[in-house]
């Protein structure tokens, strides 16, 4: 799978959980393995991404309330993420 076919996958993920089938466990474990796309962005974009992760893993924790993290930001997040990504590819 090339960088553009993983960053498919990782927008179907993203859309997977936002449509309840998607665990945040799952939607992690798919985005940590998207090495062809990573290795075709600047290092930052790996850095933020796995910040974003840890965040969300944490997040998924702990419900809504009782979280600094709201699930539903750092999902916005990292759509924006998968943007720039999508810029950058060209």
């Amino acid at each position: 799978m090339n960088a553009h076919e993983q960053l498919v996958t990782l927008e179907h993920a993203v859309q997977a959980w936002r449509d309840g089938h998607l665990s945040i466990a799952d939607l992690s474990s798919r985005c940590r393995g998207l090495s062809h796309l990573l290795a075709a962005l600047p290092p930052q974009f790996e850095t933020v991404l796995h910040q974003l992760l840890d965040r969300l893993e944490s997040a998924a924790l702990f419900t809504e309330e009782s979280c600094s993290f709201s699930q539903n930001d750092l999902m916005g997040h990292l759509e924006g993420w998968a943007s720039k990504a999508r810029q950058r590819l060209g």
